[in-house]
């Protein structure tokens, strides 16, 4: 049960719950309930429970029917001093933590999450992988769905999770900030409904991230300023910390899992990094998969996961090793010729009665470029495909987009350092600008000149695109998005291109989750390779790696009506344009519309 002690969170959600003949009732005798609710009724006088024994009995037969439905949380986004690899600077945060707090609910409940922004920076928060129906003015990437929350304002963001559970996470969704503004939320089943796997003893959340000494503002800022890539981070962390480093001796251990022998652990693994996917695996024990981006996949071992920014995969360790100490290792995953962070992360799974000075057991991590072990991983992926949850792959389809996505090369006279150029990014040749309103408002309010619904459905040119790359690396700029009937099936093949180099792209998309239908090397080829495709168990998420050099099919349903994100998680390609939105029509009636905005949206 979550709440806040100082505002009674839970009595206030609980209020708002209640039927009107309820609410003044008990609202009257708010402070006296809260004792109720938060300790029992031991506390109250035997003639204020009589006295008010038709308010315990209605209250007692509504708790029963919506149980912890309301969540609330409050994020004070602050600025605190933290060092790493012997250095300190001051970072963004959330209530002065980085990683932020972890934000439980469970499957069906509403959270509300007040927003204040006490720092320099506009800010915005995205809940990534929640399907936010009909609640796009949650979901939080600034000038799509929301203008951003301003200094010394604040914003209530209001969603609730409807057929969801598992781990996702959620970051702030403007400028570089999600390098610290970031944690995990872990959305539990429903109560009484068990995992469709044997319960684990206990569970841990662990967190994947980069770090670096310098501001990553001043990082992005100066990369855009030269037209060239922006420096690479300085570390891995887990649980917000690196592991021993050989020349800080001070940075200590890092992050420590205490385990039982004999007894199972589920660990919601996060990859929270800007701009790396990241191998992961334990010295001497294997990992069971059962879910990834919060759905459940057909359960099988491995001893290395890769896992894209914006990713989660849940994994069961079954501590059944030897007494000892035994190493957690993040190396970065990148087959191409671009450059990385090289380093490791360490943790460190600890066993009761090991001494603290005891040896640890390393592991090897992959080299940088195993794309075979990567694709081990990816293709042993398979939704559950139950009957309580049933991989619905759309077999129809309404739309059939070919995104070409990769990178350009612009003029920029002022890119000195680029001898004026600079590296873009595109889909399908459309380099996205952002606009100064918000897509969702200009959408809502019938705002005119925000954006256009013109974005190509295929490359405006074809050509070679994992061969020799055209001659002309130019792209276009706008801010356009593809227009989507409510309910319409839609299949996107997200093809890698070559132009500068081939890479992998794990793409996020807003709103929905998809099913990974298909993926191969090489230049997508209609005619056949839809042969191919798996309609009946593929991989449900909502972030998907492009491989280099080739491309992957997803599919999903527009019935989320609102405009939705979709653009790569590595946060300098977002930067460099690697974004579009589609936006969705309303379908018949309310429950198919948007809801309208909440009074506290904040203003451009």
């Amino acid at each position: 049960m979550v709440y806040n002690h100082t505002s009674n969170a839970v009595t206030d959600g609980f209020l708002v719950s209640l039927p009107p003949a309820y609410r003044g009732v008990i609202g009257n005798r708010h402070d006296r309930l809260v004792s109720v609710f938060q300790h029992g009724h031991d506390g109250l006088s035997s003639k204020f429970r009589r006295n008010n024994r038709h308010c315990f009995r209605a209250s007692a037969t509504i708790v029963n029917a919506i149980s912890f439905r309301v969540r609330h949380y409050k994020f004070n986004v602050v600025t605190r001093n933290a060092s790493r690899l012997c250095s300190s600077k001051p970072i963004v945060t959330v209530n002065g933590r980085s990683p932020g707090p972890t934000l439980y609910a469970r499957e069906g409940d509403t959270v509300l999450v007040k927003v204040v922004n006490h720092v320099k920076y506009n800010v915005s928060i995205h809940w990534h992988g929640i399907r936010q129906l009909r609640t796009g003015w949650a979901d939080g990437p600034a000038y799509i769905t929301q203008c951003p929350i301003q200094p010394g304002q604040s914003y209530v963001y209001n969603f609730t999770i409807t057929g969801q559970r598992g781990t996702l996470l959620w970051h702030a969704h403007i400028l570089w900030l999600r390098a610290t503004v970031h944690g995990a939320l872990v959305v539990l089943p429903k109560r009484g409904v068990p995992y469709p796997f044997p319960k684990p003893h206990s569970e841990v959340v662990v967190i994947l991230a980069e770090w670096w000494k310098s501001d990553t503002e001043a990082v992005i800022n100066q990369a855009l300023k030269s037209g060239l890539a922006p420096n690479v981070s300085d570390a891995h962390t887990i649980n917000g910390h690196p592991g021993p480093v050989s020349n800080c001796p001070s940075q200590g251990a890092g992050f420590t899992l205490n385990v039982q022998n004999g007894k199972t652990y589920m660990l919601r693994i996060i990859n929270a990094a800007l701009n790396e996917e990241l191998f992961f695996k334990i010295a001497g024990h294997k990992l069971t998969v059962v879910e990834v981006d919060a759905t459940y996949v057909k359960p099988f071992k491995t001893d290395t996961i890769v896992i894209a920014p914006g990713q989660t995969t849940n994994v069961i360790v079954k501590a059944d090793q030897n007494a000892g100490k035994y190493a957690f290792s993040a190396s970065p995953f990148m087959d191409a010729p671009i450059a990385v962070d090289n380093n490791t992360a360490t943790a460190t799974l600890h066993y009761s009665g090991t001494l603290s000075s005891s040896p640890t057991t390393f592991t090897t991590a992959p080299p940088k470029n195993a794309t075979p072990i990567a694709n081990n991983f990816i293709d042993s992926l398979k939704s559950l495909n139950s009957k309580k949850y049933p991989a619905q792959v759309p077999t129809k389809v309404d739309h059939s987009l070919l995104f070409a996505v990769g990178l350009g090369v612009n003029p920029c006279p002022s890119c000195k350092a680029g001898n004026g150029s600079r590296v873009v990014a595109s889909v399908n040749n459309v380099t996205f600008v952002m606009p100064t309103t918000a897509l969702l408002q200009a959408h809502f309010f019938k705002i005119k000149g925000v954006f256009t619904t013109d974005f190509p459905g295929n490359p405006p040119i074809a050509f070679n695109y994992t061969g020799a790359p055209p001659a002309n690396l130019q792209t276009q700029n706008g801010t356009k998005v593809y227009r989507l009937a409510y309910n319409s099936t839609v299949q996107v093949v997200l093809q890698d291109t070559g132009i500068i180099a081939p890479e992998n792209h794990p793409v996020h998309l807003h709103g929905f989750n998809f099913f990974a239908v298909g993926k191969g090397l090489g230049n997508y080829n209609p005619k056949n390779d839809p042969k191919k495709f798996n309609l009946v168990d593929p991989v449900e998420r909502n972030t998907i790696g492009v491989p280099a050099g080739g491309w992957v099919a997803i599919r999903f349903r527009a019935d989320n009506p609102g405009v939705w994100f979709m653009h790569c998680h590595l946060e300098v390609h977002t930067t460099w344009g690697l974004k579009m939105a589609f936006l969705v029509d309303n379908g018949k009636g309310p429950n198919e519309s948007v809801l309208p905005p909440p009074k506290d949206l904040p203003k451009c």
